[in-house]
């Protein structure tokens, strides 16, 4: 099976200039912990609920004010949707994450794919126990 085939496809961004507080009000619409954020159509970084706690809230920064931007992940770990499932496994694996932005052919966003998508195939949930293992085990 391709990452393409299980991902999820309506894809939801936010702007790097939109306010957290935009966001929190996206992820709450639309029941989701992360966002990939745009700066116009080139991807430049990942939000999740936790960025928005830690890196804004627990700051005292302003969610009316505060930009995407700052409170983002610039990191992004990202896969390509033609790609085997296993890639996805073991880019979660190795970069300790539990989601990633797939991108088409033309290296644009398309979906994304998490640990719980990858927990829904029958005879991969034992490979998802195992990638949460390695997430959650100190190094």
């Amino acid at each position: 099976m391709r990452i393409g085939e299980l991902m999820t496809k309506s894809l939801e961004t936010i702007e790097a200039d939109d306010t957290l507080r935009e966001a929190a009000e996206r992820m709450r619409s639309y029941g989701i912990g992360a966002l990939p954020v745009m700066d116009g159509d080139q991807l430049i970084g990942m939000l999740t609920d936790r960025d928005i706690t830690v890196r804004a809230t627990a700051a005292g920064k302003d969610p009316n004010r505060t930009p995407v931007r700052e409170a983002m992940t610039h990191a992004v770990i990202t896969c390509d949707a033609d790609a085997p499932l296993s890639e996805a496994e073991h880019l979660m694996e190795e970069k300790a994450v539990r989601r990633l932005v797939v991108l088409d052919a033309y290296k644009k966003p398309v979906g994304i794919i998490s640990l719980d998508d990858l927990a829904t195939i029958p005879g991969e949930a034992r490979h998802a126990g195992e990638v949460l293992r390695e997430l959650n085990t100190p190094q």
